[in-house]
């Protein structure tokens, strides 16, 4: 079993992402939609939504999706994927 800060990681991730997690593990959470007409994508303001609902809200994808629809089309099929920001930074860098 790994430890991570004196904590069990398999204890800490049993409950999930939170908000405060995903910020302070500098990750980067963009909405798709998935209306074919549509596609657009955003990048998702994590503050803001830790401002609504609190740093300890769950933050995996079954608890926030249900929260959102396209900025776009109002549409609520609506996917997320989550991504590291050192990762996006090497990928616009074209390491």
């Amino acid at each position: 079993m790994a430890f991570v800060n004196g904590q069990r990681y398999i204890d800490r991730m049993a409950k999930g992402w939170t908000l405060q997690s995903l910020i302070d593990g500098k990750m980067r959470l963009i909405a798709f939609c998935h209306n074919p007409k549509c596609h657009h994508n955003q990048a998702l303001d994590l503050e803001e939504i830790k401002a609504k609902l609190g740093p300890d809200a769950p933050a995996m994808s079954d608890d926030l999706i249900p929260k959102l629809k396209c900025a776009r089309c109002g549409g609520k099929q609506v996917g997320l994927t989550y991504t590291p920001v050192a990762d996006l930074k090497r990928v616009r860098e074209g390491r």
